[in-house]
């Protein structure tokens, strides 16, 4: 007996790993605050990948179908990345170290197309004036940069998101 959804699930589960490995090779940081062209972005990605989901099946029943899949698959993936760290690691990006006792990893900041202007502003909102003073700055999976300064007595926390940069949206 055939399954008469059975060709949407398959479909939604191909569509969900094809966005999971697209936005990990695209960058999921550049997600990490949406401006203008990043939702047109989304929703046009949206569109196009919703036929390929659901194929012919345009029925109220198919869309639900498609939509509980995601929501299936991306709570399995959740749960599988949180037991299985190689998964985790594969899948999921990692905080990055910018700068360590007041040394920047010129490297890392290059990498991430974090400016130096960018870090200071993110510096100024952690209240430290000075990279010799930075214990500890990281750039965190959801885009934000943490700083640990030097003075404990002055410990605070604070929240910088990245801001996109022109170069970036080039990418798309």
């Amino acid at each position: 007996m055939h399954f008469p959804y059975l060709d949407i699930i398959i479909r939604s589960v191909a569509v969900y790993f094809f966005m999971t490995i697209a936005l990990r090779i695209f960058g999921k940081k550049e997600l990490s605050q949406l401006n203008t062209a990043d939702i047109i972005l989304i929703l046009l990605i949206s569109n196009s990948v919703q036929n390929a989901m659901v194929g012919p099946d345009t029925s109220l029943v198919g869309g639900l179908v498609a939509a509980l899949v995601l929501f299936v698959i991306n709570f399995v993936i959740k749960k599988l990345t949180h037991h299985y760290k190689t998964l985790g690691n594969l899948l999921l990006d990692k905080p990055e170290i910018l700068i360590h006792d007041g040394k920047l990893d010129f490297k890392a900041l290059s990498k991430l197309d974090i400016s130096d202007e960018e870090l200071k502003e993110a510096m100024r909102q952690h209240g430290v004036e000075f990279f010799k003073n930075v214990k500890l700055a990281m750039l965190e999976i959801d885009g934000t940069i943490s700083i640990i300064s030097e003075d404990q007595n002055k410990l605070k926390q604070t929240h910088y998101k990245r801001k996109h940069n022109h170069k970036n949206l080039q990418k798309f």
